[in-house]
């Protein structure tokens, strides 16, 4: 695995460099599939940030932790890319048994269910339980925003009427707005 590494607003340290790389590597035996992580660790505020994106059989996989202190962000953001890549592991294989036995991953997650009786215990993979169809409308992204506030929702796909592609725009925890646009 390639490791990366920036940093906003302060000197990155050997030390620092060795913690993090060390706890990611340790990712590798957990899964294998990862391929490049981005590290970038920042100080705002007073709070140590560390965001972490993997890149994994072309997936990405993104963490962000604060504390108080860098090296225990460090530990935060590797234990919630673990959790992640844990769910992302077991999809993995669902998907993989899919196209073996031919059924569907959420039969075979019930069928699990039904059959392991530990199964309440464990983490549950989420499920698809609703699906929304509705109209895209052109639309600039300032009135998407708007539109996004009126509902009340933290994101909101609209048609940019700029370049008539699909977009999403979303609320960032920062509360300013983000702009996703596909490129092909």
């Amino acid at each position: 695995m390639q490791v990366i590494f920036s940093g906003k607003h302060l000197e990155m340290t050997p030390a620092l460099r060795e913690h993090a790389e060390a706890k990611l590597l340790k990712l590798t035996r957990f899964f294998d599939h990862v391929q490049e992580a981005k590290v970038t660790e920042s100080i705002l505020r007073g709070q140590h940030i560390v965001e972490v994106t993997l890149i994994a059989d072309g997936t990405l996989i993104r963490a962000e932790e604060r504390s108080a202190d860098m090296y225990m962000s460090i530990d935060l953001v590797v234990d919630k890319l673990e959790r992640q890549l844990d769910r992302y592991r077991k999809r993995f294989v669902t998907r993989t048994r899919e196209s073996l036995d031919g059924q569907k991953p959420n039969a075979i997650a019930a069928a699990q269910a039904e059959s392991s009786p530990t199964a309440e215990d464990e983490e549950q993979l989420p499920m698809i339980v609703r699906t929304k169809r509705f109209a895209v409308k052109p639309m600039d992204p300032e009135e998407a925003a708007m539109e996004m506030e009126l509902i009340g929702h933290d994101f909101y796909v609209f048609r940019n009427a700029e370049n008539d592609q699909v977009n999403v725009i979303y609320k960032r925890r920062d509360g300013n707005y983000g702009l996703i646009e596909p490129t092909v």
